[in-house]
């Protein structure tokens, strides 16, 4: 079918079009509404007028940056890296929705509607505890990453999985811009913040800083470790206190492997700082806080244990490398990914506070005192995470770096 953007006059006809979704609703009359608040996409919320139980999620990329409107082109070609990504994230872990329809030429995913979950950011600005987040989200981070990597797969196999994504270039390339470069200089996409012009301005003038930067920018376009989302965070996940579903993956790439790590790491420290500077209790901070460390440590024991379980890969052919040579690999392995996950987590703090995009735990603090406060705190952290992720050892290290 010819691209055409969907909206309430076209979208019904295009859904019973559909054999899979038209008995999916038994031609039921359907009611549309259009619910997305993302920066990329447009999503609509369909029912059945006779079951309102019966619902289903439709996306479809546009041909512009959603937040930025008509006057920023962007491929609608990113939702083919959406559908391709979700569908071999499905086939290694339950951590996804149900795929019911795609469409490449017309850019749209259709997708369970996901009852009774909230997107986490906005539970967690709410306070609430989500008791088995660490031990879903560290199944998922564990899984996709070996399972899509050298240390699992055939060379074959990773090089064809490399090139199903080697052309989502554009989404590639807004990171590039907008998580390396653009919030470290000044640029008229970065938010306008004079309360932070003194920091932003020394910030662009911090070589040592910017050096860094540079060298997890390269990691970014040219280490080609794993299957990545691509766009971790508490936004693109959705929950309740008994399940976890990871959503919005267009900005799926193979890159290296503590992308998405930092990511989520980055945006479970900015919670962390958002309650710390808001709450008059320290109990919920304190949550997110071990809960940040538990995510990690609960990672590096499910990969190493798929490591342990998996005796053939493109990198080790059997009989090549004792069981004493393995564990040193591994080990200088593990702690080359905790590194760059702190590097890469600085990189996205610091971001969210100067750049295109903040985060609603922070811009969303409505007293201008406390949200500066937060602000700064959060700079001054993601500073620090980037200048000295190459010195840290093991997850607990970044707890000296927030205390400092």
């Amino acid at each position: 079918m010819a691209y055409n953007i969907l909206n309430s006059d076209n979208i019904t006809s295009y859904l019973l079009s559909l054999t899979t979704i038209a008995s999916f609703f038994k031609d039921d009359q359907l009611h549309i509404e259009e619910i997305g608040d993302g920066n990329l996409n447009f999503v609509f919320l369909v029912s059945s007028s006779k079951n309102p139980q019966k619902k289903l999620i439709v996306k479809q990329a546009v041909p512009y940056l959603r937040c930025a409107g008509e006057s920023y082109p962007l491929s609608k070609e990113r939702m083919t890296y959406e559908i391709r990504s979700l569908q071999y994230f499905s086939n290694i872990t339950p951590f996804v929705p149900k795929i019911y329809f795609s469409d490449e030429q017309m850019s749209v995913i259709i997708m369970e509607y996901l009852d009774g979950y909230i997107i986490m950011r906005k539970g967690m600005i709410e306070g609430t505890y989500y008791p088995n987040f660490a031990e879903h989200i560290s199944s998922f981070l564990a899984t996709t990453l070996f399972k899509t990597s050298s240390l699992y797969l055939s060379s074959k196999q990773k090089r064809e999985l490399t090139a199903m994504f080697i052309g989502n270039t554009e989404l590639c390339k807004l990171t590039e811009d907008f998580v390396f470069t653009a919030p470290f200089m000044q640029h008229q996409t970065n938010a306008q913040l004079p309360e932070l012009a003194d920091i932003a301005q020394k910030i662009s003038e911090d070589e040592t800083l910017k050096v860094e930067i540079l060298k997890l920018k390269y990691k970014f376009m040219n280490q080609s470790d794993a299957l990545l989302h691509g766009d971790l965070h508490t936004g693109s996940i959705m929950i309740n206190k008994e399940k976890t579903c990871v959503i919005d993956s267009e900005f799926a790439f193979v890159g290296p492997f503590g992308f998405d790590l930092g990511a989520l790491i980055a945006n479970l420290v900015m919670s962390w700082i958002s309650h710390s500077i808001q709450d008059d209790s320290e109990t919920y901070s304190q949550w997110v806080l071990q809960t940040t460390i538990k995510v990690y440590k609960l990672f590096e024991e499910k990969f190493l244990a798929l490591w342990d379980e998996s005796s053939k890969s493109a990198l080790f052919e059997d009989q090549f490398a004792t069981q004493k040579m393995k564990k040193a690999y591994q080990k200088e392995c593990m702690l080359s990914i905790l590194q760059d996950t702190i590097g890469f987590a600085g990189c996205k703090i610091m971001r969210r506070q100067l750049g295109i995009a903040g985060v609603e735990d922070i811009r969303g603090i409505k007293d201008a005192a406390l949200r500066e406060k937060a602000n700064r705190l959060a700079l001054h952290i993601g500073e620090k995470f980037i200048k000295n992720h190459t010195n840290i050892t093991q997850i607990e290290d970044i707890l000296e770096l927030l205390k400092a």
